[in-house]
């Protein structure tokens, strides 16, 4: 029974949210504030804490300054290490000592005991509590517990961090005190630049020491082995020239003169092999067809040949066409160009065979020298195993040479920076006495009060909007039950408020007292709302329900309408009534059932009570017409329940109602009557509403405004699909007509109901209380006469 919803509703609606944070903007305004008193409350109670700040740049240049030779430049990389390395040295217990030494800050109060806040205080009491109980500890053990105490309190109100990307550290040091704040920044930096100083002239002194052991070492191993370099030479009789042996250079010069060789075989070869392939085709041709390059021999006499022969070839074409192939002339053409063709197979046949012979020359001479490098090469096999061995020892000696050098610059760059070292870092912003407490910031603690409020306030509202699954606008009825909606009807009467609504009345009314509310009306007094108020939004809407009732079911004839609800207290009988008195009002003959056999309110409103009703013209042989009463002043025929007496057992509900008694007697009332109106029990708790649905041609389901879930609806619904396919729509009861508007979107009919006060008659609602339920006339009722047609013409 459930309609699909629109897809647009999986995304955020402005006007929804917007609506959900107007409608609860007093809790959001008394968390914010709330949220604020606290702000203040920790203001006034937070010990107000100045910090003063010191600048100081890792300047690596300085001590470059000292140095024969510079060093290179440091990569992106080495310049965070190295930062990073004095943070966490500015931040070590060591410089805190140091500096509590130098500032004498081991007996500083406001150091050793800070004034605390009242939550700090609280945290802090067991530690005295318990401090009360240890034993005394001798003068110089509290002297340096003091001084580590101090130390460790110096770590704690210090921060170190660098300054973006550059190669400056900033620290600062928050106390109360704002003096002493700018004086422990200051004595930081001091203390870091000596630290530095002692730090490089310990280094310094450590590597002398170290270098000149390890100079001692290499200078005579390097010794030793450029003597034993000499010693191999002397017994292998290796000699060399520009650092070769001879048979190397000899296998060199070999190599280049063979390369060369094998480079005019080739070409030779290849020039050789041309001249071959065109001769062998033979003289004709070779005449009309081959071509040389400009750089071989005979090239112009093969190119005036050529020349020549082209031109007689092309001279012999023009006769022939012009006078045929016997003529004379050319026929002594055609003889004189077998010449030339001739002459140009001859030439090629004479440069075939140079080309032959030098090839022949070139592979000879290639073959030779590569007879030479096999006999030089047996020949340096030995010297190079030797060479092999000369090697590593030369290469030991220059490697320990090379070592001993690089040592030597290194020991006496160290002494020289034993002697003039100064330190890689300067203050380049000196610790101030601070005039304003940086902490608590009276201005951000305030604003962050006021967003937390706002968030918690917002985080409230939330979850008392998603708590909040009932109908509150008459456009779920169609989206989410598929349903008709028949409007709103208005509570009558007062409602109880919140703590929230009490406040937002009287924010809403300027902090002025309102007049006292009027009572909310006796049930007796809600049954006739449409008779008292015939011209109110609530008798309008119950118009629209006859009307819609009307349009969904066939005309002129007279129908059986059941009105039901999901739960108990919805006013389902309420409205029952006061549709049917409306109907009744207006002329119809009309008939009100109260069908509801387990909680029969209608009939406990009869004055007198009945002694017969609906269970027993259900259950016994009694006419209904007989059992009839009819008000006196709408002339609506009711066919009430009588009450039970004390101890008497009431029959089954649903036997009675599927009785085929039940269903002679809805017969004989729509033939008696135009409108029927049935009141049922609720939904939920039992199956009466199913029961009776096949005598039934309609529905009025009613469901409490702002109450009645949606969930519970849809699965009734789905539950009982015989009721659910006879709705004829759903009524909103007890709607609060101030709240709705609220509920609305943007431009929705719900944001103008409050324009519509002036066409509507409210309810009066004057009447004592005395006379409610005892001796108002209009909730009396008369026995129809016995034997006529029950009719309001008979009342």
């Amino acid at each position: 029974m459930r309609a699909n919803k629109d897809d647009s509703d999986s995304f955020i609606d402005l006007d929804r949210l917007l609506a959900s944070a107007w409608r609860r903007r007093v809790m959001i305004a008394l968390t914010t504030a709330a949220f604020l008193l606290l702000g203040v409350a920790y203001l006034v109670a937070t010990v107000p804490v100045y910090t003063s700040m010191t600048q100081i740049l890792l300047d690596e240049e300085m001590a470059r300054y000292t140095q024969e030779e510079l060093a290179p430049a440091q990569s992106r990389q080495q310049v965070d290490t190295q930062i990073s390395s004095a943070v966490e040295i500015l931040k070590s217990n060591k410089l805190a000592l140091r500096v509590v030494d130098e500032a004498a800050l081991a007996d500083n109060d406001t150091i050793l005991n800070p004034p605390k806040s009242v939550l700090e205080t609280a945290k802090s009491l067991p530690r005295s509590i318990t401090g009360l109980f240890t034993d005394e500890v001798s003068e110089a053990s509290s002297t340096e517990a003091k001084r580590q105490k101090a130390a460790a309190m110096l770590q704690q109100s210090i921060t170190v961090e660098r300054v973006g990307r550059s190669a400056v550290v900033a620290l600062s040091y928050r106390s109360p005190d704002a003096r002493l704040a700018a004086k422990v920044a200051n004595a930081y930096a001091a203390a870091y630049k000596a630290d530095q100083l002692n730090a490089n002239f310990d280094a310094a002194e450590g590597a002398s020491i170290w270098l000149k052991e390890r100079l001692d070492d290499l200078g005579g191993r390097a010794q030793t082995a450029a003597l034993e370099v000499e010693r191999f030479k002397a017994e292998n009789g290796l000699t060399s020239t520009r650092g070769e042996l001879m048979s190397e250079q000899q296998l060199t010069d070999l190599n280049s003169q063979l390369t060369i060789a094998q480079t005019d075989v080739a070409r030779a070869s290849a020039r050789y092999e041309q001249f071959k392939s065109i001769v062998d085709q033979g003289a004709s041709s070779v005449a009309r067809n081959a071509t040389v390059g400009t750089s071989d021999a005979g090239n112009s006499v093969l190119q005036d040949l050529r020349a020549r022969y082209l031109t007689i070839e092309q001279r012999e074409r023009e006769v022939t066409g012009s006078f045929g192939t016997d003529h004379p002339q050319a026929v002594a053409l055609k003889a004189e160009k077998d010449e030339i063709a001739q002459q140009i197979y001859s030439e090629f046949q004479r440069l075939t065979e140079s080309y032959r012979n030098e090839y022949e020359v070139a592979r000879s001479r290639e073959e030779a020298l590569r007879q030479r490098m096999e006999g030089v090469t047996g020949t340096n096999s030995i010297a190079t195993q030797s060479l092999v061995h000369l090697r590593e020892l030369e290469q030991k000696a220059t490697s320990l040479r090379t070592l001993y050098q690089s040592y030597l610059e290194r020991f006496e760059q160290a002494n020289q920076n034993q002697t003039s070292t100064i330190p890689s870092a300067r203050v380049i912003s000196d610790a101030g006495v601070p005039v304003s407490p940086s902490s608590p910031k009276k201005t951000m603690v305030l604003a962050l009060s006021t967003v937390l409020g706002l968030m918690a306030g917002s985080a409230l509202a939330f979850a008392k909007e998603v708590q909040d699954r009932s109908f509150r606008l008459v456009r779920a009825i169609s989206s989410e039950l598929g349903k008709t909606s028949l409007g709103y009807l208005p509570l009558v009467g007062t409602k109880p408020m919140t703590a929230f609504e009490r406040l937002r009345r009287l924010v809403k009314q300027g902090g002025k007292n309102s007049p006292r509310p009027l009572p909310a009306p006796p049930l007796e007094r809600m049954t006739r709302l449409v008779l008292e108020a015939p011209h109110s939004a609530f008798a309008e809407t119950l118009r629209n329900v006859k009307l819609v009732s009307d349009m969904n079911l066939k005309a002129g004839q007279n129908k059986v309408i059941g009105v039901v609800s999901s739960l108990p207290g919805e006013g389902k009988t309420t409205v029952a009534t006061n549709f049917a008195m409306l109907l009744a009002a207006s002329g119809k003959r009309t008939l009100l059932i109260d069908a509801d056999l387990r909680k029969p309110r209608l009939s406990r409103m009869l004055k007198p009570a009945p002694k017969a009703g609906l269970v027993e013209a259900i259950a016994s042989d009694v006419a209904w017409t007989s059992l009839v009463r009819v008000d006196a002043q709408s002339k609506l025929a009711i066919l009430p329940i009588a009450p039970r007496a004390a101890g008497e057992q009431m029959p089954s509900s649903t036997e009675l109602l599927a009785s085929p008694r039940m269903v002679s007697l809805i017969d004989g009332a729509r033939q008696h009557f135009e409108y029927v109106i049935v009141d049922l029990a609720p939904l939920g708790p039992v199956m009466d509403a199913n029961v009776l649905s096949s005598q039934l041609d309609g529905f009025i389901f009613v469901v409490e405004w702002g109450k009645t879930p949606v969930q519970l609806v849809t699965d009734l619904l789905d539950a009982q699909p015989l009721v659910a396919s006879k709705i004829l729509g759903v009524l909103l009861n007890k709607t609060d007509m101030d709240l709705v508007s609220q509920y609305g979107p943007s431009g929705g009919p719900e944001k103008y109901y409050g324009r519509y006060d002036g066409y509507y008659q409210q309810p009066i609602m004057t009447a004592p209380a005395s006379t409610v339920g005892r001796s108002n006339p209009s909730v009396n009722t008369s026995p129809a006469p016995k034997g006529e047609p029950v009719s309001p013409a008979t009342a």
